[in-house]
């Protein structure tokens, strides 16, 4: 599996990291912010006293726009610069202006949250940050090089005191790599926790697009219900009189003969359509999940299971209807793909209102390396919670177990 990021670097085997681009990145990552940052100072200083000397003739006014915005400058660089030592990309929080022109692109900003945070963070940068980069690089470079260099500048030393020295620094230097991993990852994280886009920074349109997505969730489940209906009352209803005349009919006739056989044929053959129509109208939308509630249903499908289910749901009564569909379903592929892929020999689906949050999950003790690319029905399981704002964590290591977790937040 790639390494992410650089804290997750950290994990590897030390021959790995060592070996690896981490240290260096890191190591760039740290310089790079500590001459930003020493910079940012130097430019927002000239900034502050050209809108000083500029104020007595109301031009600098510009000078102290031009500070505010400078950190969206700074949040820029800073996102480009952690590809470094986070390889994922952090998206930009600002919207398009509406207009051309410098004036409408400025008026956004001013009054954009992400252009606040980001002047946060370059004060952040230049006041705190830019100098621990400083110090971290500095020791790092300067500790080991004054050991590696000794034989040069110890001329008064003999060389079995001197080389010995020496070659302390090449241990030295291998344990400086892990520190400086490491306070680049936090700065990274730091960074991304301040810069990284809020709910509030999306645009109106995506706005839109969330709320039209949850209508058309809400309109392809109440179209799923209909279904449910008609195959219920009507197509279920007809196989069973079909049935049913079917087996009177056989009574009529004389076991044995070849009318009879013809009909058990048919007799069988209608059993098998009823019995897939009522699949059918499970996989469309199971009727005892609209009658009794999800912990009904989740014992149904795991009744039904190749293997020995364990079923714990403690829910404090029913639940809205799209939480309870959508948890339904995960169960269902869940349990399909643990019957498919896991050889597993018992499985465990719990669920829990936790705050505001309804938490699932499902457990198996198979062999385990699910993988969502592999085509497992797992992505299409992220998908469908994601309709809701869900969340889905897997962990599946290979030997097992496996074990998924699915958040579903209850709608107001």
């Amino acid at each position: 599996m790639p390494v992410r990021n650089a804290l997750e670097a950290l994990t590897m085997r030390p021959t790995h990291f060592l070996c690896s681009a981490w240290p260096w990145r890191s190591l760039a990552y740290l310089a790079g912010g500590a001459l930003l940052g020493f910079a940012t100072i130097l430019a927002v200083v000239g900034l502050v006293l050209a809108g000083i000397v500029l104020s007595v003739v109301v031009v600098g006014i510009a000078g102290y726009i031009a500070t505010v915005l400078s950190g969206v400058a700074v949040g820029r660089l800073e996102r480009w610069r952690m590809r470094l030592v986070d390889n994922n990309a952090l998206p930009d929080p600002h919207r398009p202006a509406p207009r051309a022109g410098i004036r409408a692109w400025v008026t956004l900003r001013l009054r954009e949250q992400a252009t606040w945070r980001e002047l946060g963070y370059t004060m952040l940068s230049a006041l705190m940050l830019c100098w621990m980069d400083a110090l971290v690089v500095g020791l790092a470079i300067y500790l080991p090089s004054m050991l590696l260099l000794g034989p040069f500048y110890l001329d008064d030393e003999p060389l079995y005191l001197s080389v010995p020295i020496a070659l302390a620094g090449i241990p030295l230097a291998v344990v400086a790599a892990y520190p400086v991993t490491a306070w680049a990852g936090a700065r990274a994280a730091m960074a991304r926790a301040i810069l990284a886009p809020r709910i509030h920074d999306a645009d109106t349109k995506l706005v839109e697009v969330t709320q039209s997505r949850a209508r058309l969730v809400d309109a392809f489940e109440l179209e799923r219900r209909r279904i449910e209906r008609d195959l219920h009352d009507g197509a279920q209803q007809r196989l069973v009189a079909l049935t049913i005349q079917l087996g009177m009919a056989r009574l009529e006739l004389p076991a044995g003969s070849a009318a009879d056989a013809q009909l058990a044929r048919a007799h069988e053959l209608a059993k098998q359509a009823l019995t897939d129509v009522r699949e059918l109208i499970r996989g469309v939308h199971p009727k005892v999940l609209t009658d009794r509630g999800l912990e009904a249903a989740v014992g149904e499908v795991a009744s039904s299971a190749p293997m020995p289910v364990d079923v714990r749901i403690r829910l404090p009564g029913r639940l809205p209807s799209t939480v309870e569909v959508t948890a339904y379903f995960v169960v269902v592929e869940a349990l399909t793909n643990v019957a498919k892929h896991s050889a597993a020999q018992r499985a465990a689906v719990t669920a829990e209102v936790t705050g505001d949050r309804l938490v699932l999950e499902v457990r198996d003790d198979g062999r385990g390396g699910a993988n969502p690319s592999s085509g497992s029905g797992l992505v299409g399981l992220a998908d469908r919670v994601a309709t809701v704002d869900g969340a889905v964590a897997l962990s599946s290591p290979p030997g097992g177990p496996t074990r998924l977790r699915v958040e579903i937040p209850m709608p107001p």
